[in-house]
């Protein structure tokens, strides 16, 4: 049997905790990262006229809403945090402490469950909210962890 993984413990355990969303695991190899993107949807009802964070304005009658975490290696990766609801280091070909990616999937599938609430709230015509974003907090991403110190490697090719 093939040694554990980083990215083989990312697409097993995100498809047994964060089953009922549409999600997307890429590992770029170039640049050493790891991408779980994902996409919330809901129904417009109300018709409103959104715009994107492009400032194309939209009337769909399904809303679509796409972001990502994005696992990094400090010393090689390059990326524009802002592109990113969160950017995670792991240590190289150490890796990532199971524990760690563990969180990763768990806290994030908390994050999805409440932005999918929330933006049906923010597309309810009672919401007073002018934007709608997606919010990570290291401090409650960190309460996750717990447990397993032991390190899945990065991946040989």
């Amino acid at each position: 049997m093939a040694k554990e993984t980083i990215i083989s413990y990312l697409d097993a355990y995100l498809g047994k905790k964060i089953p009922d969303y549409e999600l997307n695991l890429d590992w770029d190899t170039r640049n050493r990262t790891f991408e779980i993107a994902f996409r919330l949807y809901a129904e417009n009802k109300q018709q409103l006229e959104l715009d994107d964070v492009d400032g194309v304005a939209s009337e769909e009658e399904v809303i679509e809403f796409e972001d990502a975490v994005i696992l990094v290696d400090p010393e090689k990766s390059k990326v524009d945090p802002e592109d990113y609801l969160a950017v995670i280091p792991y240590e190289g070909k150490k890796g990532m402490k199971k524990a760690e990616l563990k969180a990763v999937v768990d806290y994030l599938r908390e994050v999805m469950e409440d932005g999918q609430s929330d933006l049906l709230d923010f597309l309810a015509d009672d919401s007073e909210e002018a934007v709608f974003e997606l919010t990570w907090s290291d401090e409650e991403f960190r309460k996750h962890v717990k447990g397993d110190d032991v390190y899945l490697p990065y991946p040989k090719y």
